[in-house]
């Protein structure tokens, strides 16, 4: 009987997860002129007109992520990334903006991924400029607890 109520309670939490990021996942949509599509595991695409890829992945703390073909993404990419951001983690897009811009810059000039935290959320940027399929992934998130 233990056993059954645990499972139903674990059911419960992980559908309660989902319908949660199922929701965060249509306001991005909304917000950057996608579409949500479709949803593997943690992580659902958002489909983008474009060479820009949108994803919301949702575990301990949900982190939205943006890749492009491009070493050098137009501003769009970042600016979707920003407000899709703002939705995650609660900051203004204006504020997030800049982060993931300097991220961005410092992993073109160093040559490897940069990672930046920001009071309780962090922003990373990788880009291979010798890639012909993914150049440049950024993602932005809270940083759980722990």
């Amino acid at each position: 009987m233990l056993r059954l109520a645990l499972a139903c309670l674990l059911l419960t939490t992980a559908a309660a997860q989902a319908d949660e990021c199922d929701g965060l996942a249509r306001q991005i949509a909304e917000a950057i002129g996608g579409k949500v599509g479709r949803r593997s595991g943690p992580s659902i695409d958002i489909r983008m007109p474009g060479a820009i890829k949108v994803d919301l992945t949702c575990r301990a703390e949900p982190i939205v992520q943006a890749s492009s073909s491009e070493a050098q993404p137009s501003a769009t990419f970042f600016n979707d990334l920003a407000l899709a951001s703002q939705i995650v983690i609660g900051e203004p897009a204006a504020s997030v903006a800049p982060i993931i811009a300097r991220a961005h810059a410092t992993s073109l000039a160093e040559r490897r991924k940069s990672f930046v935290q920001q009071n309780g959320w962090s922003a990373s940027c990788y880009t291979d400029p010798a890639s012909s399929a993914l150049r440049t992934l950024c993602s932005v998130g809270r940083i759980p607890p722990g």
